[in-house]
């Protein structure tokens, strides 16, 4: 009698611990879903972990634009987070996360979208060079989502940014210092000491300059030092700004043209800004077989963008004439000239992925909540471009 009393009262217990578990459990997690609810709405600042840089090198190098590296590698090795969408509307990427999967993205779990493409609210929201405070009233922006602004022109030809403070929170241009570094190429040298390849770079070679150049009135004046420069050694100008003409339409038959009859390209860019090397010295010189000749960022920022003894900086010549004197004595001298390809080799010049690296941002989960405090004082600060009668070494 003792025994089924004992199992009686079990099995009431059991049955009052089903029944409560059963009644309870959905208002228990009521509870913690209104919780979730209020945490998500907290003010951003509230919300974003901020970073122990001691504790963390690889975030410390992924968000630090002081950190003197460009941090492409370290921002394309971070792990998934959830589904992402970013809103690019002035850009012609393929929709949905076809970029993604083209560009073989460690991430895939982007997608982007244009205009109202999505029912819910994007993560981020990138935008181009023209982007004015007109445009950006038409979007509705939650204090989560990340906006972005991309640069690829000089600070001399985009607009002012004034009035943009505290609007964007990440920049994406070719500066060093930028959230995310978007250069024009990215060189890479081998770690297994590859030999030069054994070559005479000037073999055939009949001329001596060569510059294409269809922009003639730029604020670093690099015609005029063409012109000067022209006083002392033969330079072709190819272009509206001269008499030398090469249909670009057909681009490799103007770059093999200049491979087989120049031994130097003059890569001069339209302003000498930090920072701002573009395709006429990695396109138009590095990838031809022939030596450029720079004007534009500074020479260290040349320095740590190309392979060691590339090309020649017209910064480290007194005047055009000092310059020509030492492109003679090249031209004369096939063993000096070849020297400057040794580098031919032992490299490559790799895709920087920006859109994969943009993705992996977005996934980080302890991601900063940043903001670009004053974007005209940032972007266009006195000592980021030099004048026309400036020297770097004069700053």
């Amino acid at each position: 009698m003792e025994k089924l009393y004992r199992d009686f009262v079990l099995i009431a217990l059991l049955f009052i611990i089903v029944t409560f578990i059963l009644n309870f459990a959905p208002i228990l997690k009521s509870c913690v879903d209104d919780k979730r609810e209020k945490m998500r709405h907290l003010p951003c600042e509230k919300q974003t972990h901020k970073i122990d840089r001691k504790k963390s090198y690889l975030a410390g190098s992924v968000w630090d634009t002081d950190s003197g590296d460009d941090r492409i590698v370290q921002q394309m090795n971070l792990h998934k987070y959830r589904d992402i969408v970013i809103a690019a509307d002035d850009f012609n990427e393929p929709l949905g996360n076809d970029k993604f999967i083209k560009d073989e993205c460690y991430y895939q779990n982007c997608k982007l979208i244009r205009g109202h493409e999505h029912g819910s609210t994007p993560d981020a929201r990138i935008f181009n060079t023209n982007v004015n405070l007109n445009g950006l009233k038409q979007f509705y922006r939650t204090p989560e989502q990340v906006w972005i602004l991309y640069i690829l022109e000089g600070p001399l030809a985009t607009p002012d940014y004034f009035l943009f403070d505290n609007i964007f929170n990440w920049t994406a241009t070719y500066r060093w210092d930028s959230t995310i570094v978007a250069p024009y190429e990215k060189w890479v040298s081998f770690n297994n000491g590859t030999k030069p390849i054994k070559k005479n770079y000037a073999n055939g070679k009949t001329k001596q300059c060569a510059i294409f150049v269809s922009n003639c009135d730029t604020t670093n004046r690099r015609l005029a030092y063409v012109r000067e420069l022209q006083k002392h050694i033969d330079v072709d100008i190819y272009g509206s700004c001269g008499n030398k003409r090469c249909d670009r339409t057909d681009e490799n038959k103007c770059f093999d043209m200049l491979s087989r009859d120049y031994k130097f390209y003059l890569a001069f860019e339209n302003s000498n800004c930090r920072d701002y090397i573009t395709e006429k010295f990695f396109r138009n010189g590095l990838m031809q077989d022939v030596l450029p000749v720079v004007m534009g960022a500074h020479p260290t920022e040349y320095k740590r963008a190309a392979p060691p003894n590339s090309y020649l900086h017209v910064e480290n010549f007194t005047s055009p004439e000092d310059l020509a004197k030492f492109l003679h004595k090249l031209d004369k001298n096939d063993d000096l000239y070849n020297k400057y390809f040794q580098w031919k080799g032992s490299g490559s010049f790799i895709n920087t992925k920006f859109w994969c690296r943009l993705c992996a941002l977005l996934n980080y989960p302890k991601m900063p909540h940043l903001s670009v405090k004053h974007l005209h004082s940032w972007w266009r600060t006195p000592s980021v471009c030099i004048r026309d009668d400036q020297r770097w070494s004069d700053t």
